[in-house]
């Protein structure tokens, strides 16, 4: 395996699990899309990204996403239920970018992947939950636009210029060491918001 290609898997199993943290979806639509009209040579453990209904069922779930992802609160629902989804793909996808065959490099990539994905996705679902528990609905809308930008030029980035992927990679792990204390206390912002909403259950009445 030459270096040049060696770089290549490496930014390809990297941008798979990253974008798989912030749109899960939209990295496997775009991907099969780039895979199946020979815009990229995918490696054989990610060919089945081309089938047709691989494509289809991923734009799909992509459409669904798109709309659901700039709605304040269904958002953190969404992103709640896909914490079982984005991060088991996320590793699967990592992996997949090794190759067919089962090696070392396969377990490593599967496992350091879905560490990835699993930091994007809370980093998201977090800054989310701080979003919601703020007045302000717009910035909601704003915030998914710009992943869905972010995404796209990772998708560009990785596939173009890997060796800056990997770097502005590197950047975004140590930045989100520092972001995890303040994650966690945007979930508990939000969760405990989602909770004062609730309607105060009535007081039993007297015999």
């Amino acid at each position: 395996m030459s270096p040049d290609l060696s770089l290549h898997t490496l930014a390809l199993a990297a941008l798979l699990a990253w974008a798989s943290g912030l749109r899960l979806y939209l990295v496997i639509f775009a991907m099969g899309v780039a895979g199946y009209f020979d815009y990229v040579k995918l490696p054989a453990g990610l060919e089945v990204l081309e089938h047709p209904w691989v494509i289809g069922s991923a734009g799909f779930l992509l459409v669904m996403e798109f709309f659901a992802d700039k709605i304040p609160y269904v958002d953190s629902i969404w992103d709640a239920a896909h914490t079982f989804i984005r991060i088991p793909a996320g590793a699967l996808l990592a992996a997949g970018a090794t190759g067919a065959d089962v090696t070392a490099w396969t377990v490593v990539a599967g496992l350091l992947g879905g560490t990835i994905t699993a930091g994007t996705h809370f980093a998201k679902a977090g800054g989310r939950a701080m979003i919601n528990a703020s007045p302000e609905p717009v910035s909601n809308v704003g915030a998914s636009f710009t992943e869905d930008a972010l995404a796209l030029s990772g998708i560009w980035l990785a596939l173009s210029h890997p060796a800056v992927f990997l770097g502005l990679l590197l950047l975004f792990l140590l930045m989100l060491v520092w972001l995890i204390p303040k994650v966690w206390r945007g979930i508990q912002m939000g969760v405990t918001k989602v909770a004062g909403m609730q309607p105060a259950a009535r007081p039993a009445p007297r015999a």
